[in-house]
């Protein structure tokens, strides 16, 4: 049956008849291929062939180059004038009421005339209340104070109220007043400005008037927080990056900054402008503090590894010469002098701890530390605590280290299992025996009191 179709040989003749061309229509579409698109080819070169150097934690956000900062804001972005504290207030509740009371915790200590005696460490100690095993860490007393990271930390110098003012890498300023808490849900009160466009690098709380604030950034800004007149003004303008930032206790009037690659400027607020500069060290100045004893005495501490001590009353112009020099392998963090002024104590990212002591601080003492905080966290920076005894420093498993000056060793740590973070900025109370403030990068701050 399928013979009789003789559909092979109908096949077979359909295959053999010409085939007709078509002609596309030239409103139709032409069907070529579209060209491909290459991917380019990235080649991954390292920083070494590239002549680039390699990335540490000297180099790092946490320690950038005075050369060529990543986070200087340029001159037009920047805010010259003075800045309302409404126009830079970032809280969501009424700051009122913050205002009010640092206004009148201000007045009430101007008219106190016992107010300023700092806390008798001694005395404590004969009373049996300051011993490191009775400082503890409560949960009242933990604060998400700031977004990110956290440059700076300071208690307000005072007895009546216990304040802590905090400054990160944003610019923002973020207040505290430990056990004020929010109505409505029960958190710690917050009061959040953004004064700044850059990373805050110091905080000076006047003592003689706790209402005023300085403020350096590194985007060359000096601002000074008047909560009287509810404002940040301007009291510095520079092109270069601010790293450090200090005052003589005995002299509000006058401010020492660090200034670019190892600069230290002296600015008088009298007369509105630098009474001195200085070139100081080969990089950036990190620290600047002054001997309480002898004012006149202050330390630095730089990135070019050196840590040195200076007398203010021997000048040769913009020429001083250091009374001391003291050499670590890599950056120097910090240089603080110890509350009597007869000791110093360097923190370095050659992972050490430096205690000097003697006359002329000549008996010298390195104590291992892991000081490699990456460039996420805060460098670390050893503070004293309220003697000659103890230096408090944060480290990387979420402690606090409490390096003994006596004995020049790590003799305990602070623990809680309410530390979420690495404490790696640090205060002591003035006032307070046993109260240390410690700040973390991601904007906690945490309270140790005596139990």
């Amino acid at each position: 049956m399928m013979a009789a179709l003789k559909l092979h040989s109908k096949a077979t003749q359909l295959s053999k008849r010409p085939r007709v061309a078509t002609k596309s229509s030239p409103n139709s579409k032409s069907e070529r291929k579209k060209p491909k698109i290459e991917t380019p080819l990235v080649i991954r070169r390292s920083l070494r062939t590239r002549g680039i150097p390699p990335i540490t934690p000297d180099s790092v956000d946490s320690n950038p180059s005075p050369n060529k900062s990543p986070i200087k804001i340029e001159t037009s972005v920047k805010t010259l004038g003075p800045l309302a504290m409404s126009d830079t207030y970032d809280s969501t509740h009424s700051d009122s009421s913050f205002i009010e009371s640092i206004v009148g915790m201000a007045q009430k200590e101007a008219s106190n005339s016992s107010v300023g005696v700092l806390c008798d460490v001694e005395e404590n100690k004969k009373n049996g209340s300051f011993k490191l095993e009775s400082m503890s860490l409560e949960y009242d007393n933990i604060a998400r104070v700031v977004p990110g990271r956290i440059t700076d930390v300071r208690f307000f110098p005072s007895s009546s109220l216990r304040m802590i003012v905090v400054g990160n890498k944003f610019g923002n300023i973020g207040f505290w007043n430990i056990g004020d808490t929010d109505e409505t849900n029960e958190e710690p009160q917050v009061y959040l400005y953004h004064p700044h466009q850059a990373p805050i690098s110091g905080i000076l709380v006047q003592g003689n008037c706790l209402s005023k604030i300085y403020t350096s950034c590194y985007d060359g800004l000096i601002r000074l927080m008047d909560a009287e007149k509810e404002v940040f003004d301007l009291v510095f303008n520079s092109d270069e990056c601010i790293y450090s930032l200090s005052q003589q206790k005995s002299d509000s009037n006058c401010l020492y900054f660090g200034e670019g690659r190892g600069g230290l400027t002296l600015w008088d607020n009298r007369i509105g402008k630098s009474q001195s500069q200085w070139v100081l060290h080969e990089d950036r100045i990190n620290t600047i503090d002054f001997n309480c004893e002898n004012p006149h005495i202050v330390a630095t501490s730089s990135s070019d590894g050196t840590a040195c001590t200076w007398d203010l009353r021997y000048t040769d112009g913009d020429k001083m010469t250091a009374l001391k020099t003291f050499t670590h392998k890599r950056a120097l963090q910090s240089a603080y002098f110890s509350p009597s002024g007869r000791n110093l104590a360097t923190t370095s990212m050659d992972n050490t701890i430096g205690i000097y002591s003697g006359g002329n601080l000549e008996d010298s003492a390195s104590i291992y530390h892991d000081n490699q905080t990456g460039r996420w966290i805060s460098s670390f920076r050893a503070i004293w605590g309220w003697d000659e005894s103890y230096l408090f420093v944060g480290n990387m498993k979420r402690g606090v280290d409490v390096v003994s000056a006596v004995e020049n060793k790590q003799v305990t740590t602070l623990q809680s299992t309410y530390i979420s973070a690495i404490p790696c900025r640090f205060d002591a109370h003035p006032y307070e025996v046993g109260t240390l403030a410690g700040a973390t990068s991601g904007g906690q701050v945490y309270i140790w009191t005596l139990s």
